[in-house]
């Protein structure tokens, strides 16, 4: 199968719908991360093959849990993980990437111009010391940080009624005894990649 093949196979088993044209940005998108990781080192996944499963499909497997978010916050979000998939599998949703990282946001501001990501920005920025012109109703992160300082660092960017929602592997009990007193996890849901042999999770926090 080709690389496309693959991720639309992926797509086809976790039940997702995609635009027609989104397979074919995906495999663009892993393919620019090879040809950049020769060199920039964006991340340890060196095998377009493998980043089928462990950035593109894994990314999406937080589709379903924002498909009505319009203004969608990444933070660190590295290589455009996991907003750059969910910009192509929501075109209609508006989409920034932070990252502290200049090689990275350089990477990030390529990845925008080559496959056509009209609804993407990118800020390179420590996303504490950031202060938004418009909040987000979706303020997101896979591998960022701990809960409890993923809340402390950017729920100013969270909108009234808005969700931080947190991508972990095993299901995080002891960092959940530690969130901060001004929010509470009001759901925790485990998430289903297609030949991902290992445990994934996504914990969504609200204001208490």
């Amino acid at each position: 199968m080709t690389l496309e093949q693959r991720i639309a196979h992926g797509i086809g088993a976790m039940g997702l719908d995609l635009p027609a044209d989104g397979p074919a940005r995906l495999a663009r998108y892993l393919e620019l991360i090879e040809k950049w990781n020769r060199i920039h080192n964006l991340t340890a996944v060196r095998d377009t093959a493998q980043m089928v499963v462990l950035h593109a499909l894994d990314s999406l497997s937080l589709l379903p849990h924002v498909h009505d978010r319009k203004r969608i916050l990444d933070v660190g979000t590295g290589p455009g993980l996991p907003g750059i998939p969910l910009a192509i599998a929501r075109p209609d949703a508006h989409v920034t990437l932070l990252d502290s990282s200049h090689k990275k946001c350089a990477f990030l501001e390529q990845a925008r111009i080559e496959l056509s990501l009209d609804n993407v920005d990118v800020v390179c920025e420590r996303i504490e010391q950031w202060q938004p012109a418009d909040l987000y109703d979706a303020v997101v992160s896979r591998a960022f940080s701990e809960l409890s300082d993923f809340v402390v660092q950017a729920r100013h960017a969270v909108a009234p009624g808005g969700r931080m929602i947190a991508m972990k592997g095993v299901y995080p009990f002891d960092e959940i005894a530690r969130v901060p007193a001004s929010h509470k996890v009001a759901q925790v849901l485990e998430l289903h990649v297609p030949e991902l042999d290992a445990k994934r999770h996504v914990v969504f926090l609200e204001a208490a």
